[in-house]
């Protein structure tokens, strides 16, 4: 009873991560269960090590383990546009499309009346903090093409104007109700590419 209290346990708790139901949970569980010490050891120490040393980047909230993230430090990149996502994610899946060379704003979440998620809850004090140099020529919003995604762009998109900066919003050639980081390279690269003045 016992081993089935602990396995139950561990179950449920990996049944919180996103994306994973009971019966996944429940072939993670029995997997990290069969694999050697060894390995459980290295998984462990994996997360440990990443939950130490993995923290928000300071300029754009980006996850890292530098004092600056490595897009935020690139010579390499445009700092002259600023391409706002709502989560590590949506970074994640617009770098892997590989048609963008700017840099990046990380909200931390979004608008959701819903929810009671108010734009003091997100980072956009801190994007226009960003935005106060002169240095940024071009905003693109990249929220999410849905209720609250929308929401959030039509609030930063008012926040912005008065610094005269461009202001695009990534095309909308992603269906309505998805979320970025679901979507395939292809249409992402085309979404960036298409990009409308907002």
């Amino acid at each position: 009873m016992e081993i089935e209290n602990k396995l139950n346990k561990l179950i449920t708790e990996i049944a919180k991560l996103p994306g994973i139901g009971p019966k996944s949970a429940e072939r993670i569980a029995l997997y990290i269960l069969s694999v050697s010490d060894n390995e459980a050891s290295v998984l462990l120490s994996s997360i440990s090590d990443a939950r130490s040393k993995i923290h928000l980047c300071p300029v754009c909230f980006n996850i890292t383990d530098s004092k600056i993230c490595n897009i935020c430090s690139s010579s390499n990149r445009d700092h002259s546009k600023i391409c706002v996502v709502e989560e590590v994610r949506d970074l994640f899946a617009i770098e892997r499309s590989g048609e963008y060379d700017g840099v990046y704003h990380v909200l931390q979440g979004r608008i959701d009346p819903m929810n009671h998620l108010t734009p003091e809850n997100i980072r956009i004090k801190e994007l226009l903090e960003r935005l106060r140099d002169g240095e940024v020529k071009e905003v693109i919003i990249a929220t999410n093409p849905n209720f609250n995604g929308d929401i959030s762009a039509i609030y930063i998109g008012k926040l912005l104007r008065p610094f005269g900066v461009k202001i695009t919003r990534i095309a909308m050639g992603l269906p309505k109700g998805t979320e970025i980081d679901f979507v395939d390279s292809v249409t992402l690269s085309m979404a960036m590419k298409d990009r409308k003045e907002f």
